[in-house]
């Protein structure tokens, strides 16, 4: 387990706690529209299509919304807002969180169970963990 893993109940109260806080969903953008999101939740894609490689701009893009205040200049991470990364199951958004803490940003955080939690023994998700599966407000398009 990483030190940056939250559980998606955390991730809410956190969010909660401090409104300048963000919630970026790193899924594809067909996941993000049409699979549902988290209310309030940021899309900047980690992987995405046509080509289902890794986005060069993340960062910078993650970079930019920070310019809004979100982050903490004197290296204090109490009472700073988070970044907070969420996809389906906690995979891609751990690799995105140790991509963003190598590129220098702090107070990153992702859901170690994701929006649709892992696979139960029929092959289906959200049946035993998640965003979604702990009814935590989330919408669809």
């Amino acid at each position: 387990m990483d030190d940056f893993e939250i559980s998606s109940q955390r991730a809410h109260e956190m969010l909660q706690a401090n409104p300048r806080s963000i919630l970026i969903d790193i899924r594809s953008t067909m996941e993000f529209l049409f699979v549902g999101h988290p209310v309030g939740a940021i899309h900047i894609p980690w992987i995405d299509e046509p080509d289902w490689e890794i986005n060069p701009h993340f960062a910078a893009e993650v970079r930019k919304l920070l310019l809004g205040g979100a982050v903490c200049d004197d290296g204090d991470s109490e009472g700073c807002a988070a970044v907070i990364l969420i996809c389906r199951s906690g995979k891609r958004s751990r690799q995105a969180g140790h991509f963003l803490l190598e590129a220098g940003l702090s107070n990153v955080f992702h859901v170690d169970e994701g929006f649709e939690g892992e696979l139960d023994a029929s092959h289906q998700r959200s049946s035993v963990g998640g965003w979604r599966f702990n009814n935590l407000p989330w919408e669809q398009c």
